[in-house]
């Protein structure tokens, strides 16, 4: 790949990192946080609340991609990428000064569903605007390995926010983190949001939105989408298994690993930390290997494993009583996760023709999250607290299961021309695979 290329995929992909960095410290820094915008009480019923004003986030994508969808398939993908580490950077500032309950009762917790509805808007554009990006962006034949680069920005921004939380708690008393020190992550998330601003102002449109552009003045609306539902329900399908997994694992786990495993806050920390590293180079190696063979192996392979070894992973890791065991446990669910996350972002973006690509992405995406993602961890809270923590194992591998059905049914997407003009008659399942 020549150096435009890797141009095009850092610009592209350093946003998503800033955006997913700010997105993750809420979900990691909520044990810190929680007790300063409600009552002092029961731990688990505080968590609940934050997790609560966290799922509300996840709620507002499908308004963020079907705005923000909208705006880049009619004004560019360039524009929509802009806007949406706008909003994050705002999110960021106000989570970063909002009051605590002592001081203002629950006008502070108030301020931080306010951000995170903003938040919500940001990433629900965000996603599909990088995904839809990188892939247009890359070769035909790596595709694959070049849209693997959402997720390795994604996990490289969780991977800043834990190493920071790291490095938070061996420099700062834990008093001090609960009382201030949590703010600190939003206020470095504010400034990194303005410089890759500064970064997307200069980047380039991909050519084969530019050949496209105007082709049809219903481009990006709900009416050129509906023409292509079929799609829109396959995206929410395949999602479903794999955004309950990928949550499971990278969000929740240091707090599952507190909280019942029973380990340590910062052992927990680094277990996540080390493992999201391994995950992130995985990333692309998984990506390319889908340009050879093609996308619905991995897939296909990440549903079965998911679904027949989730209960098992998490009943050990609820067990696991140190790091070693905790860490091998992770890296063996993200390996397996690996198959959905690597490719995702292309397969979504290649079923879609130019003109509803974004809005496509987004909006289907989004409500797949909003129902199933950004609900996982107040799920996964409320088994716990319901006494049948168990139950939450169960229903992370059926949603494995449901979605693969989707993977062995779909059409391969590997080889298809994405400057080609399809129709609602182009069939979303499989015609014949690939490789």
């Amino acid at each position: 790949m020549g150096r435009e290329n890797w141009k095009r995929i850092w610009i592209g992909s350093a946003g998503n990192m800033v955006e997913w960095y700010d997105w993750f410290v809420y979900a990691s820094f909520a044990t810190y946080f929680a007790g300063a915008f409600f009552p002092h009480g029961n731990p688990t019923a505080q968590m609940l609340n934050t997790a609560g004003i966290f799922a509300v986030g996840f709620f507002m994508r499908p308004v963020g991609g079907w705005l923000l969808g909208r705006v880049g398939d009619r004004r560019g993908r360039k524009a929509a990428l802009t806007l949406t580490v706008t909003l994050m950077s705002a999110s960021a500032v106000l989570i970063a000064v909002a009051p605590t309950y002592a001081v203002a009762g629950y006008g502070g917790a108030a301020v931080l569903l306010v951000a995170r509805l903003l938040q919500g808007l940001s990433v629900g554009g965000e996603y599909a605007a990088s995904a839809t990006y990188l892939t247009e962006a890359s070769d035909p034949r790596r595709r694959g390995f070049t849209s693997s680069f959402q997720y390795v920005s994604m996990t490289a921004g969780q991977i800043i926010g834990l190493g920071l939380q790291i490095l938070l708690q061996h420099t700062m008393s834990d008093d001090a983190l609960h009382s201030y020190g949590w703010r600190i992550p939003f206020v470095i998330g504010a400034l990194g949001a303005a410089v890759v601003f500064y970064l997307r102002r200069s980047m380039l449109e991909t050519e084969i939105y530019e050949a496209d552009a105007g082709a049809d003045p219903e481009r990006g609306t709900l009416r050129a989408l509906w023409q292509h539902k079929r799609e829109a329900l396959l995206v929410m399908a395949l999602t479903m298994g794999g955004t309950v997994a990928y949550y499971t694992y990278t969000t929740y786990l240091t707090k599952y690993l507190s909280n019942t495993a029973g380990l340590p806050k910062r052992t927990a920390t680094l277990v996540s930390f080390t493992a999201l590293i391994v995950f992130a180079c995985l990333q692309p190696l998984a990506g390319r290997l889908s340009d050879r063979i093609g996308r619905r192996p991995l897939l296909i392979g990440f549903a079965v494993g998911s679904t027949l070894l989730t209960v098992p992973i998490m009943t050990l890791l609820g067990h696991a009583g140190s790091f070693w065991p905790a860490l091998g446990l992770s890296l063996l669910a993200l390996v397996v996760v690996t198959g959905y996350t690597s490719i995702n972002a292309c397969v979504k973006a290649e079923l879609f023709p130019t003109g509803v690509r974004a809005l496509g992405v987004a909006l289907s995406y989004a409500l797949a999250n909003a129902l199933f993602g950004g609900t996982a961890e107040y799920v996964a809270l409320w088994f716990k607290n319901a006494g049948a923590e168990s139950g939450f194992y169960w229903y992370v591998a059926g949603c494995a299961a449901v979605s693969l059905v989707v993977y062995v049914t779909m059409r391969e997407t590997r080889d298809l021309d994405l400057t080609r003009v399809r129709t609602a008659d182009d069939a979303p399942v499989r015609s014949r695979v690939h490789g």
